[in-house]
């Protein structure tokens, strides 16, 4: 295992993303630059903040060509997971256009924005990131906005007012809304798996 390459962008999140890596004995590094790039067999998009200015931030990096173009996994988190999706409401802001759904606002007034706390997380698809985590394990999640569900990219659902995506895929990418490094046992098994993968 090793090779993670954990790509910086100011988003925020890495030490404690860095952290749990290295409690897992998993090898990373932090990519900067495009020349730091093809020195990893596997991509995590970290993610905390605004999408606007984080597309900004991205974009400046030069990486999102390398990034579109992969065929090595890439695993985004929180708003990392956003990133990969066509557009986001938060700021009207086009996104990666990786993965065709959208990134909405939760809008039910009822509900206590952001999401903040542990939810359960129900895989529609258990053979890759969710392997050896127990159906309906609880998962730590911040986040003001989300993925519509989508029968052909989630891999895995929450249900917060609505039944959203709380995981995705498309072929090597991959997304996850809640922070696995702050979820205990079942978020160290889901970066061991992606870490295989």
């Amino acid at each position: 295992m090793g090779g993670i390459g954990i790509v910086n962008y100011g988003a925020g999140n890495i030490f404690s993303l860095c952290s749990a890596l290295d409690r897992l004995s998993i090898s990373y590094k932090i990519i900067n630059t495009v020349s730091d790039f093809d020195t990893c067999e596997r991509y995590i998009i970290p993610g905390v903040g605004h999408a606007s200015p984080a597309m900004k931030q991205l974009n400046a990096t030069g990486l999102i060509p390398l990034l579109k173009q992969t065929s090595k996994p890439v695993l985004g988190i929180c708003l990392g997971m956003q990133l990969l999706s066509t557009f986001s409401e938060e700021g009207e802001t086009p996104l990666l256009d990786i993965i065709p759904i959208k990134t909405l606002k939760f809008t039910d007034k009822s509900l206590k924005i952001p999401h903040m706390g542990w939810n359960s997380v129900n895989a529609v698809n258990v053979a890759t990131l969710f392997k050896d985590i127990e159906q309906g394990s609880y998962f730590y999640f911040v986040h003001s906005f989300y993925l519509e569900n989508s029968s052909e990219y989630s891999l895995a659902t929450s249900d917060y007012g609505l039944t959203f995506a709380s995981s995705i895929q498309k072929n090597n990418y991959f997304g996850v809304q809640f922070h696995p490094e702050k979820s205990g046992k079942a978020g160290e098994q889901l970066l061991l798996n992606f870490a295989k993968l």
